[in-house]
């Protein structure tokens, strides 16, 4: 699966078990801090996932899936 990258959005079922994953990621995996490109290689996205809002930015403003 992790070499599968279909070109289609996630379908409501599958976002749902990807925040399933990512809740599961922060509580037992997630040490300080994971830094992730993720994809088009053409026009990536840089993902920073920490124990801490970034700066400047309120916890409030966080919404949790």
């Amino acid at each position: 699966m992790r070499n599968e990258r279909p070109n289609d959005p996630l379908s409501k079922q599958e976002l749902e078990t990807f925040f399933q994953y990512l809740h599961r990621f922060c509580r037992h995996d997630l040490d300080l801090f994971a830094t992730i490109e993720a994809g088009d290689p053409e026009y990536p996205a840089y993902v920073t996932i920490t124990r801490d809002p970034a700066p400047g930015v309120h916890p409030e403003a966080y919404r949790r899936p």
